[in-house]
């Protein structure tokens, strides 16, 4: 397909749960260099939702139909289930359409590696929604590394939890291990890349998964992980959704000093209530929410960044026309889904 011209680039998104409806349309329909065109769902209340939220797309039941459409189109963003990944990701390639895939990228690695092989092949863009890259702690953490406030650092502890004992209402109670189910799966695909974006690659890997959700054959609900880096950095991730109470979602130490963080980045909950992304106060935290940088007895709030999940859009147009390389470059993610199915066959 080449570069995208300078016109909108035409786009379609499949899915319109929490994915589609509270992460892509959004960013999308805020973004000029963007055309919301095609919306996916099967389900009727989904259809009529997105339909009164973006009167302007139109609304197909089924992949067939999206992709009958393919002459007019540029882009396909996939807010599936992880096992529809593969299926609909080589289905788009193969009708010269870029794609967003969601995370989990896909099930293994064998099959992101033969996606990432088959775009490159029908010279198209493949990239990941790794959209946590950009959530105001994250960022705020990278800033934090680079002043050297820290000193060297000997250990870090990161953390998704929060309290779900009915489960979480969607494909992630019931999708299986082998179809890319379960919470290290879903969430060690942000907690893992998060780790490997600060410290580099990893050398060695040790977890431990459980299921303690009101699904007793789903995948795990529970996992914890624990990476040694090249770089000697050794990093500690907790996913959870059985947390009665929540752990810091990041604890830092360093020869200096540690910087701690409690609480969840506000992009999704702002979105999901509506907020546009062009609104001052999306992704701004407020002060009481701010790390804590130092050391017992003498702590100093630490300023926000602001998150910026649109950047992900914006570097993906900037990439589609030619000017600059993809947000999140797939052979990242692919590394991640290696790191994973070394701790499932261990664990």
């Amino acid at each position: 397909m080449g570069a995208v011209a300078a016109a909108p680039i035409r786009t379609a998104v499949v899915g319109f749960g929490i994915s589609g409806k509270v992460f892509h349309a959004p960013l999308v329909a805020a973004n000029p260099d963007f055309s919301l065109d095609v919306i996916v769902t099967a389900q009727p209340d989904r259809a009529a939702e997105a339909a009164r939220l973006y009167p302007q797309a139109r609304i197909a039941g089924t992949p067939e139909e999206l992709f009958a459409l393919a002459a007019d189109l540029d882009l396909v963003i996939l807010g599936t289930p992880p096992h529809t990944h593969y299926g609909l990701a080589a289905t788009a390639i193969a009708h010269g359409l870029h794609v967003v895939v969601d995370k989990p990228f896909v099930p293994t690695s064998a099959l992101g590696a033969e996606l990432i092989s088959r775009a490159a092949d029908g010279g198209v863009q493949l990239t990941v929604f790794q959209n946590r890259r950009w959530d105001a702690d994250f960022l705020t953490l990278q800033k934090v590394l680079a002043s050297g406030g820290l000193g060297r650092i000997t250990s870090f502890e990161s953390r998704f939890e929060w309290w779900r004992p009915e489960g979480f209402g969607n494909w992630r109670d019931t999708v299986s291990l082998s179809e890319g189910g379960g919470i290290l799966h879903d969430l060690g695909a942000h907690l893992i890349d998060q780790a490997i974006h600060l410290f580099g690659p990893v050398e060695r890997s040790y977890g431990e998964t459980a299921n303690r959700g009101p699904h007793p054959d789903a995948a795990d609900t529970e996992a914890f992980v624990s990476l040694l880096h090249a770089s000697g950095v050794r990093t500690r991730l907790w996913m959870n959704g059985m947390a009665a109470q929540a752990g810091p979602r990041f604890h830092v130490l360093g020869s200096r000093a540690g910087y701690t963080k409690w609480g969840l980045d506000g992009q999704e909950p702002a979105l999901a209530a509506g907020m546009p992304p062009s609104d001052p106060a999306y992704g701004v935290e407020s002060q009481e929410r701010w790390g804590l940088l130092g050391v017992d007895g003498a702590t100093a709030p630490v300023r926000a960044e602001r998150g910026a999940y649109p950047q992900f859009y914006v570097r993906l147009a900037t990439a589609l026309r030619g000017n600059g390389s993809l947000p999140v470059d797939p052979a990242e993610p692919l590394e991640v889904l290696k790191v994973i199915e070394g701790i499932h066959a261990l664990a």
